[in-house]
């Protein structure tokens, strides 16, 4: 839940991926200013009591009891561990730091049969009543299958170079060319069910003090 703490903190070095600067932003986060910001913010309390009656919580305690029943009893013949690899090898070869059209679409056919299959060959051994670590890496798979296909998609979405996100279609003498005209937005993708499409939001950014420009690295 803290993880954003640091990840989003721009102050000295962008989202503090080097390691220097990320090395002096924790001291100064940890020493400073954690305890004086959250550690203030969750002693006031204030937050309304969750009650285990509430129709809210028994829907999402049968869901969660429901998937952990499925997982349990598949019984298939492949490990979590064997499903992770082969969506990572996926995502690393369609998905990875250059991107193309026929990648992404090769991707969005192949992860959609490696999630069926999953649901139908996996095998978890052991209970959901104790602690099952081969059951927890099966329930985060589950989610990466999901999560991993809307990455595709999102790609696929955009046609454009832009930070991480390169499209080896979308480059013009080797540099990664922006399309300001269509993708100057903040984007949130709504999960709308297991079958149904996500469903795409956008928020258009505005520049008031500043001009959009193309970034050259040469």
């Amino acid at each position: 839940g803290l993880f954003v703490l640091g990840e989003a903190n721009f102050s000295d070095h962008g989202a503090n991926r080097l390691g220097a600067s990320a090395l002096m932003q924790g001291l100064a986060d940890g020493y400073f200013v954690i305890p004086y910001t959250l550690g203030g913010y969750l002693a006031k309390g204030g937050l309304d009591t969750v009650y285990t009656d509430a129709p809210e919580f028994r829907e999402a305690a049968a869901a969660a009891e429901q998937k952990v029943h499925t997982l349990l009893n598949i019984n298939g013949k492949r490990t979590p561990a064997s499903f992770h690899r082969e969506l990572g090898k996926i995502m690393w070869d369609y998905c990875g730091m250059a991107r193309n059209e026929a990648g992404l679409k090769t991707a969005l056919k192949k992860i959609p049969e490696l999630r069926e299959e999953f649901w139908k060959n996996l095998t978890v051994p052991g209970s959901g009543e104790a602690l099952n670590q081969t059951l927890e890496h099966a329930t985060r798979v589950a989610d990466f299958m999901e999560f991993a296909e809307l990455m595709c998609v999102d790609a696929l979405h955009r046609n454009e170079s832009c930070g991480g996100h390169f499209r080896e279609e979308y480059q013009d003498e080797g540099e990664a060319k922006r399309n300001d005209d269509d993708y100057t937005y903040v984007a949130a993708w709504e999960y709308t069910g297991d079958t149904a499409k996500p469903v795409l939001h956008k928020e258009n950014l505005v520049f008031e003090n500043v001009q959009l420009a193309t970034r050259s690295y040469k």
